[in-house]
């Protein structure tokens, strides 16, 4: 089966927050080797701005790329075994299947035309070139995008050795104002001095001056950055004679570093020496953390010895002045990020001073009481604030758990990742959750509670992939151990869970005794949410075998438990079950107001399995309703869905039934032919379009967009150039704005004329304009 992503959006790239300047000449070249070659990596010491080119790259070409541009950082990734999966939560797949993850990428791929941006790959070099070529072989259209310091060395590999900002030659001749400041180092200069300085400008007074300043620091535009910031304190003659001072020190040093190197590694050092020394401490402290942290985590991991935790607010504004810290909004919460070259600088300190392992450790510690918080306040009103939190801190949770098992602590792994149990299941780690544990299981030996509970947590993400003997055994062995350490909670889990391994294999009668059990038990432990989990499981087991009075008792029980603890997950799942049943009883009104509920809340929380619960049952009641064009776009987006999570269903399996009878449905409603294309226009809707459609929170406007593409003659692709020949753009602007070859593109045109009965690109361009406009009069009248 063919795991694809949800298809939240084409194009995952992050905001340009400041601006992109100059670089024409490496963009023009970048866009040409992409073109031609399936595999291009930009090389360059650091500072020299790979990232910002390859992602203005990424950026302008993303048209050319339908299937979507996906960027994945890997500054924050040490562990080479986790880079496949570090790519697939790039690409949002939520693979919850138990296949090799290359094998999960490769099939995603196979048939994309889509550009993946592989940033900072020079630390696991080996890795990501057999990654690299794995994938380049395995798919027709893919393009990938790497930066790194040196080359992949992957088989068929492009290189661009990307160079420090453009800067004038002198030769002792002072040039015009406005000749220099249309040099690309002078004018990145001037923005962002600008920023820090408000109506700063080059003139003629000046701009000498700054050509010197930005010699001075090789036009490397981290260099020019760092050194705009000094403008606040600083004229920029003082700034020019400090520069002096610091690089005049650099003949001293060693002749093998390459001047680049030296140049930016001399200006971080001067921005480390102008820091305060609790402004020091910070920032060789913030290293430890990876991806980004939040001011809480700042307070608590990088206090005490020199910093007092009150004071850590004022040091971060501080380091954010300096352009130390990069300021990261994410929704309602500030977070704080390195970059890598500046990451790397503040752990070196952090190892000279001796405290690195002290650091790490106050790290893992921060973490693993962070993951035992989350598991003990999950169930209640803080749940979905909860678990966004944890998909921000997945970098840092990552690290602390390698942190655990690189020491030898392997109960600490083990039982922090049973503590993240929850954010395993409804992110887009359940895999490496399952890794994890597995990996705890097989290193700790000691037969107490924690090894109970992570072989029934380790059970249920082996159920949801499909893989029920492995799962029976983790509950039998957990069973064991919790008849005879006397575990209450432990005994209660195990019964859940068998009885989902018995509706899974058909044995339902079995599966409710199971559920009655688990029940009691939850009851003497006063445990809501395995109280609420199991009352949800009871709401389908009864609705299964008809028993409707029980069915809806035991989903409303759910909702009740929920609702006392302002708990929500479980009982949007419990809506979605209560919803099947209103709909077996031809209450499809009813139906589908639970299922639209439940779709929200899962909406909001990002669960994609929930998502696709809902909306199989919605498309269920489009089909009795006769709604078989919307049944069908639901099915198609279904599809997609479903393949994501690697398997259909999951571990509601025996839901099957339903969704084979409603395909057998809207297959006679709309005929073999309709029904294939309804599939296909839902499959092409990105998940936040099918949820919105589904909750009729907007009109089927794709629907309406794809009219003018079937009424044309020729495929999307060569109407899409019909259309740039009608801009007036030659063969060659045509292959740079698509990324295809030159030879491409006209092989493209002779297609058109050919299918048109046209013998010019003169009448291919007034056709494009026509029917581009009867398309927009179609449009207007269907609206």
């Amino acid at each position: 089966m063919t795991t694809q992503t949800s298809k939240r959006s084409h194009n995952r790239l992050p905001t340009e927050v400041t601006s992109f300047v100059g670089r024409r000449h490496e963009v023009a070249e970048a866009k040409r080797l992409l073109s031609q070659s399936r595999v291009v990596t930009f090389t360059g010491p650091g500072g020299v701005g790979k990232t910002r080119l390859a992602l203005r790259i990424a950026a302008d070409v993303r048209r050319a790329f339908p299937d979507g541009v996906w960027l994945v950082e890997l500054a924050a990734l040490d562990d080479p075994a986790m880079l496949c999966q570090t790519v697939a939560e790039a690409l949002e797949i939520r693979n919850q299947s138990a296949r090799p993850c290359t094998e999960v990428l490769v099939d995603h791929l196979a048939d994309k035309r889509a550009l993946l941006v592989l940033d900072n790959c020079e630390h696991l070099l080996h890795d990501c070139a057999v990654l690299v070529e794995t994938l380049a072989r395995a798919t027709t259209d893919l393009r990938i995008l790497a930066t790194s310091r040196q080359p992949l060395g992957a088989a068929g590999e492009q290189t661009l050795a990307v160079p420090a900002m453009t800067l004038p030659d002198m030769d002792g001749v002072p040039l015009p104002l406005e000749t220099m400041t249309h040099y690309d180092a002078v004018r990145l200069f001037t923005e962002r001095a600008s920023a820090v300085l408000p109506g700063f400008a080059v003139t003629e007074a000046n701009h000498e001056t700054v050509e010197r300043i930005c010699r001075r620091l090789d036009g490397i535009p981290l260099a020019i950055e760092l050194a705009a910031v000094r403008l606040r304190a600083l004229s920029l003659d003082q700034l020019l004679d400090r520069l002096d001072d610091r690089f005049r020190l650099l003949t001293a040093g060693s002749r093998a570093v390459l001047p680049r190197h030296r140049t930016l590694r001399a200006l971080i050092d001067w921005s480390y020496g102008l820091c305060t020394e609790q402004e020091r401490l910070l920032w060789a402290r913030v290293s430890v953390f990876a991806g980004s942290l939040d001011l809480e985590a700042a307070e608590e991991v990088c206090s005490g010895d020199g910093i007092a935790r009150e004071d850590v607010v004022d040091l971060v504004i501080g380091l954010v002045d300096k352009s130390i810290l990069i300021p990261d909004e994410q929704g309602q919460a500030m977070r704080y990020r390195l970059l890598d070259t500046i990451r790397h600088y503040g752990r070196e300190r952090l190892e000279e001073s001796g405290q690195d392992a002290v650091m790490r450790r106050r790290h893992r510690d921060y973490y693993q009481g962070l993951a035992a918080e989350a598991d003990r306040l999950l169930f209640g009103p803080d749940q979905v604030a909860w678990f966004t939190r944890l998909k921000r801190e997945h970098a840092n949770l990552r690290t602390s758990l390698e942190y655990c098992f690189a020491q030898g602590e392997t109960l600490a792994g083990l039982e922090m990742a049973t503590d993240l149990l929850y954010h395993w299941i409804t992110s887009y780690y359940l895999h490496e959750g399952r890794g994890w544990l597995d990996r705890g299981l097989a290193a700790e030996s000691e037969q107490g509670e924690a090894r109970a509970r992570a072989l029934w947590a380790d059970s249920w993400l082996a159920i949801i992939q499909g893989e029920i003997a492995p799962a029976e055994a983790m509950l039998a062995e957990s069973r064991a151990l919790g008849e005879r350490l006397g575990l209450a909670r432990v005994l209660a889990w195990v019964a859940l869970f068998s009885g989902v391994v018995a509706l899974y294999q058909g044995e339902v009668d079995k599966g409710i005794e199971l559920y009655k059990e688990a029940v009691r038990r939850y009851r003497g432990i006063d445990d809501p949410m395995g109280e609420a989990f199991t009352y949800l499981r009871l709401c389908l087991a009864y609705s299964l075998i008809g028993e409707s009075a029980a069915a809806v008792e035991a989903g409303e029980r759910c909702v009740e438990v929920c609702d006392a603890d302002g708990e929500g997950w479980h009982r949007s799942y419990a809506l979605m079950a209560l919803g099947i049943e209103a709909w077996r009883q031809d209450d499809v009104v009813r139906a589908a107001e639970l299922e639209k509920e439940s779709l929200r809340f899962n909406r909001s929380l990002d669960d994609l399995l929930g998502v696709g619960l809902n909306l199989e049952v919605l498309s269920w009641i489009a089909a009795v309703q006769r709604q078989y064009e919307r049944a069908g776009r639901l099915r198609g987006a279904l599809q997609i869905i479903w393949e994501s999570l690697g398997s259909v269903l999951s571990s509601y399996a025996y839901l099957m039934r339903y969704r084979d009878e409603c395909e057998v449905r809207i297959r006679k409603g709309l005929g073999e032919p309709s029904f294939r294309a309804a599939l296909k226009r839902g499959a092409r809707m990105p998940c936040d379009e099918v949820v919105a459609y589904a909750l009729e929170e907007s009109a089927p406007e794709e629907e309406r967009a794809e009219r003018p593409a079937e009424a044309s003659p020729l495929t999307p692709r060569e109407t899409e150039i019909a259309q740039l020949v009608a801009q007036g753009m030659s063969n060659k602007e045509i292959a740079a704005t698509l990324v295809i070859a030159q030879r491409t593109a006209e092989g493209h045109i002779e297609h058109i004329l050919s299918k048109l009965g046209f013998s010019s690109r003169a009448q291919i361009a007034v056709w494009a304009r026509e029917w581009h406009r009867a398309a927009e009069e179609r449009d207007a009248a269907g609206s």
